[in-house]
């Protein structure tokens, strides 16, 4: 590492898991680390504390002291991100010289296309970022939070199956294997259901995500159905960010690639790969403001 170089922070922070990155403009990432959920709108606490442990285990494996960090520049993109309400509680609990705070969508696009880049964003994770960007400025769809919005996330699509195989169970629609599957997770116990959602954060229905995709390959009705749901709504957001079938668009996150299979043909035909993660993304945003430029 070099001697003088200033010491960067990168953080994207989602409803699964916060991810850290420590480096410098001159060497780059020296040590990546993840920890816990960091959506900070749910839970303030414990994405502090992940937050700090993420980055603290990203300095050790770049062989640095934690005392190093307090010199450090840092970009923090955490899901929830309230910035007028959240940016002085991060610099109140942070040792960090400087932090810049936003939420979780600019380094996703970043990440996902490059700087400079046009393009369209589907990051479907626990939650959603649905996005297009000129190469300039960004405008987004959605993102309004798991309470009001999220729409085909994981844990909407979670919370969703969970639905489906309560009204089953009330005799209102034909269980499924998925449905009936999910009853078996709560002992087909329907209080038991009610017991879980009562403290619920999104990714623990997001972590039923999984389930609800695999029953739709396996051509599962309630799936499929929820599948479909999920994919009229990105339509109608991509469409809302003036997309047109052929035009750039990276799918990406935990769910994101899995509605390839629902969505129409066409909107697929200039599918792209992601350039690199969130975290790449946020580290090349620190560089940036490290170097004095104005961040996108």
């Amino acid at each position: 590492m070099s001697i003088f170089a200033p010491l960067l922070i990168a953080v994207d922070g989602g409803g699964t898991g916060c991810r850290a990155a420590i480096g410098t403009q001159h060497d780059g990432i020296l040590g990546r680390a993840s920890s816990g959920r960091a959506n900070i709108g749910n839970d303030p606490e414990q994405t502090l504390v992940n937050l700090r442990s993420a980055v603290e285990a990203a300095a050790a494996s770049a062989g640095l002291p934690v005392s190093a960090l307090e010199g450090a520049t840092a970009y923090i993109g955490l899901a929830g991100m309230n910035i007028t309400r959240d940016e002085a509680r991060l610099r109140a609990a942070l040792p960090y010289a400087r932090i810049i705070a936003d939420d979780d969508r600019p380094a996703c696009v970043v990440g996902a296309l490059g700087e400079g880049v046009a393009g369209w964003v589907m990051a479907i994770g626990t939650g959603t970022i649905v996005a297009a960007t000129d190469g300039a400025g960004f405008r987004y769809v959605g993102s309004w939070g798991f309470h009001l919005a999220d729409q085909g996330s994981g844990a909407w699509l979670g919370r969703g199956a969970l639905n489906l195989a309560l009204q089953c169970h009330d005799g209102l629609m034909p269980h499924s294997d998925l449905t009936r599957a999910l009853m078996a997770d709560f002992g087909d116990n329907p209080d038991a259901f009610v017991a879980f959602s009562l403290t619920a954060q999104p990714g623990d229905y997001a972590a039923f995500a999984p389930k609800v995709i695999a029953a739709a390959k396996a051509k599962d009705r309630h799936a499929q159905a929820l599948m479909e749901e999920g994919a009229t709504y990105y339509v109608r957001a991509l469409k809302a960010l003036d997309f047109a079938p052929g035009d750039p668009l990276c799918l990406l996150g935990g769910i994101g690639p899995h509605y390839a299979r629902f969505l129409p043909e066409d909107h697929l035909a200039g599918q792209i790969a992601a350039r690199g993660s969130a975290l790449d993304g946020a580290f090349h945003l620190v560089c940036k403001a490290a170097a004095g430029e104005v961040l996108p």
